[in-house]
């Protein structure tokens, strides 16, 4: 039976932290680990292992964080801005920003799919507003034999950078 494995890596930084410093340091910090976790869910009749990693501050817009996941009604699974579904067999990948049509970016059948995408957001902390900036990447497959360090001795088959 196939596994699927979902890694969301969050890379947070505010305004100040815009440096070429800041900037080169943000992008020595790798966006695929080793798999830790074991499947706990199944979902689309699959084992599944949802792994976090990096920043993801609990601020008072997200107390508790601000990766979402939701179960639909019709089986498929909402990570954050990404879709999973099982379209007769086929798991497919998909993106939507709020309110927005999904795009299909690939087929976890047929190699592993790293998406991106960078946003911002305001928080109020003591009073104060501010710009919290985000790097997100998803990577996301499907496999026949679990290996702990698949995102890291593959390529991804399929890469999606979300356009700015």
């Amino acid at each position: 039976m196939s596994t699927l494995i979902f890694q969301i890596h969050i890379k947070q930084w505010d305004k100040s932290q815009r440096s070429p410093v800041d900037v080169a340091t943000r992008a020595s910090i790798p966006t695929a680990y080793l798999i830790t976790g074991k499947p706990k869910y199944f979902i689309l009749d699959k084992p599944c292992i949802v792994e976090q990693h990096g920043d993801d501050k609990p601020t008072s817009a997200y107390p508790t964080g601000r990766i979402k996941n939701a179960l639909l009604a019709d089986g498929s699974v909402r990570i954050d801005r990404f879709h999973i579904s099982n379209n007769d067999g086929v798991i497919d990948l998909s993106y939507a920003a709020d309110n927005q049509q999904p795009v299909i970016i690939g087929r976890l059948n047929q190699g592993w799919i790293q998406a991106r995408y960078s946003w911002r957001y305001a928080v109020e902390e003591g009073g104060q507003f501010y710009w919290l900036y985000e790097e997100v990447t998803f990577n996301a497959a499907c496999v026949k034999k679990y290996d702990a360090d698949y995102f890291l001795s593959s390529h991804p088959e399929t890469i999606f950078n979300v356009p700015d």
